[in-house]
């Protein structure tokens, strides 16, 4: 076996949604309500009720040289098109050797944060703003390359009737992952020890939907202080969600709900070995008195190998240790287009971390976990011989891929002092700003 012969399913991919996107699939009683795109002091910004939220660069800096990462926020014509035009993100994939992909939200933020917000004012053009999103990401994204995408959705959090029928719906179109949040009472909702989530857990397991947790979606790093370089807080970053991941462990639902699957996406896997040891032994000295049972025999480390997924897009630590982590449950990750891919090398780069690994084990963490897990078939549409790295590479052979300065990019390039450290305040800064300009109102 070498780097052509694998074949790379990613659980974890972003999509910046494009213009229009949820204008087709908009209710016609809540016509002019719907997020769209204007332009703000020559910047694009999505505008939903009455507030602009722009795109920040690390989201988006695939194909950019390094030296131009950074949080300035972009406009569509400054990104690689591959982020947000369908057509050109299937070539990008090929380019990089990437069968099928996951597809996390931008705009509406990951398990949709901006709707649940907007719920607490307006739960109807919440709910329409949801389901719009999933019909745009089920029809118009995943459905335009069939066999290329897990699709993902999003469900209201304010409403367990509205959240089962929209899981329902979903499924019966095929989707089978869901976005949620590692924490929701960080957001004021329920914590995922209450039973108020009971009817969306089983709703999830009865139809083989997968939970995935982003990192940052209710956890977020912490900046250590405003003269820290930024480093720290990206270095930070995949073990953020490692509070949550114990807290899920030990979550009610697996015993209620025993099918349920979660993934903590983008969180590493690193890590997990000294969590697993760690949650046995606390469980092992102080179970006596915290009174946790998991039933006969049963240890955190058994609960999370049957029911977590781990992801990783570059973890040699962890690769190492896949003994501890459960190799049935780990699953690669690209991150495309982020700053942390490294697009469009992922293959090679993978390839160099994993082959001195057996084939099963390196086709169960390529391929063959997610496609089990998320109910994706690819080959049922598309030929295996065609679903390789090297196949696809192939196909991608004039898909141009160099990352030349300003190259199609606008000239977006940050200002900034040469050599001068970049820290968390100067991010920090840049964030209070762009909150600054969304409590402007869009006027129509």
């Amino acid at each position: 076996m070498n780097v052509d012969d694998m074949i790379l399913v990613s659980v974890d991919d972003h999509v910046i949604e494009p213009p229009g996107a949820f204008t087709p699939h908009w209710p016609e009683r809540l016509k002019g309500r719907e997020p769209h795109i204007e332009q703000r002091d020559g910047r694009d910004v999505w505008m939903f009720e009455e507030k602009a939220a722009g795109y920040m660069g690390l989201n988006s800096v695939v194909g950019r040289p390094k030296e131009e990462y950074g949080m300035e926020p972009l406009n569509y014509e400054q990104m690689r098109r591959g982020t947000w035009d369908i057509k050109a993100r299937v070539e990008d994939m090929d380019a990089n050797g990437i069968l099928g992909s996951i597809c996390f939200p931008t705009f509406p933020g990951f398990a949709g944060a901006r709707f649940q917000a907007v719920s607490r004012q307006d739960p109807e053009v919440a709910l329409a703003a949801i389901r719009a999103y999933n019909d745009w990401h089920v029809h118009d994204w995943a459905g335009a390359a069939p066999g290329r995408f897990i699709p993902l959705m999003l469900t209201p959090f304010w409403a367990m009737q509205a959240a089962v029928a929209e899981v329902e719906r979903m499924a019966r179109l095929g989707v089978h992952a869901l976005s949620f949040s590692d924490n929701p009472a960080l957001s004021g909702w329920p914590s995922i020890h209450d039973s108020y989530w009971d009817p969306l857990w089983k709703a999830c397991a009865d139809n083989q939907v997968v939970i995935c947790c982003h990192i940052g979606t209710g956890a977020a790093a912490q900046h250590a202080s405003d003269l820290s370089p930024i480093d720290a807080w990206i270095t930070s970053m995949p073990i953020s969600i490692a509070n949550s991941a114990a807290d899920w462990i030990w979550g009610p639902m697996w015993k209620k709900f025993p099918t349920l699957k979660m993934a903590l996406s983008e969180g590493g896997i690193g890590w997990i070995p000294y969590l697993l040891e760690r949650a046995d032994f606390t469980h092992g000295h102080h179970s006596a008195w915290t009174n946790s049972n998991f039933g006969p025999g049963m240890k955190p480390s058994d609960i999370y190998k049957k029911h977590i997924i781990s992801c990783f897009i570059e973890d040699k630590f962890g690769l190492a240790n896949l003994d501890y982590i459960g190799e049935d449950m780990v699953m690669y990750e690209c991150d495309y287009p982020h700053s942390d891919s490294v697009w469009p090398h992922s293959a090679e780069k993978l390839w160099g971390d994993i082959k001195h690994l057996s084939r099963e084990t390196i086709d169960k963490i390529t391929h063959v976990n997610a496609m089990r897990e998320f109910s994706y078939d690819p080959f049922s549409v598309l030929k295996k011989e065609d679903c390789t790295v090297g196949a696809l590479k192939a196909a991608a052979a004039a898909v141009p891929v160099h990352t030349d300065p300003l190259l199609n990019l606008g000239g977006a390039a940050p200002k900034r002092e040469a050599g001068k450290p970049v820290t968390s305040g100067d991010i920090n800064r840049m964030f209070e700003n762009a909150s600054a300009e969304s409590t402007v109102s869009g006027r129509r």
